[in-house]
């Protein structure tokens, strides 16, 4: 216990020092972790397996972490920030229509999946639905952004539809959910290295949504 309590102190000590090898260190094991989790599953792999992989033993990798949580939300958080960041930046932006905006976060959308790969695949693939029901600060603050996020993408349909851009018998809740279901989906599929591009991926998802909802000549 009284070893634990040191560790713990000199990882608080160490993070608030911020120094640029322990950041890199830290940096380096939410990668190892993040490809580990995808590999095998959050919760099948252990902090001796992120250990193994990122070799060091496990008493060194308390140094640096608590806990296999807090490397996944360390490489969650920032991601979720960024994009709602993005997101208002686009719904508030004078000039594109509705449609020209949804293309743009959807882009934005579908980029961040391949910078952040598999970050935010394993939050997709494995605890999207355990962190809708975890009270913990952390789980309400990336249901909330989560949420804000859908939110926009709503209001941009929902201004679609009064334009006259957009069907008015398709419910946009249903539609949202449909549209994030493509875009969520692609965790079974997407490789950064594969032969589409994430750009070139939402291009075709927006042509056959926008098909799909746009009204008639």
């Amino acid at each position: 216990m009284e070893q634990a309590s040191n560790i713990a102190r000199r990882r608080k000590s160490a993070l608030a020092d911020g120094s640029p090898d322990y950041t890199a260190k830290r940096d380096e094991l939410v990668q190892v972790a993040s490809r580990l989790f995808k590999q095998k599953g959050f919760k099948a792999t252990t902090l001796n397996d992120i250990a193994k992989e990122a070799g060091i033993d496990r008493a060194t990798i308390y140094y640096y972490v608590a806990s296999k949580d807090e490397l996944f939300q360390e490489a969650i958080g920032g991601i979720l920030n960024a994009n709602i960041a993005e997101a208002e930046r686009i719904l508030k932006e004078e000039g594109p229509d509705p449609r020209a905006k949804l293309e743009l976060l959807l882009e934005v959308l579908m980029l961040s999946y391949e910078a952040n790969y598999p970050h935010m695949y394993v939050y997709i693939q494995e605890l999207m639905h355990d962190v809708a029901r975890d009270s913990s600060p952390w789980a309400k603050l990336m249901v909330k952004q989560t949420r804000r996020f859908e939110k926009i993408t709503m209001l941009l349909i929902a201004e679609g539809v009064a334009q006259g851009m957009f069907r008015e018998d398709i419910p946009i809740r249903l539609a949202v959910n449909g549209l994030f279901g493509m875009f969520n989906w692609t965790h079974r599929w997407f490789d950064p290295q594969g032969k589409k591009s994430a750009r070139e991926i939402a291009q075709v998802f927006c042509t056959i949504f926008f098909d799909g909802i746009s009204q008639p000549a």
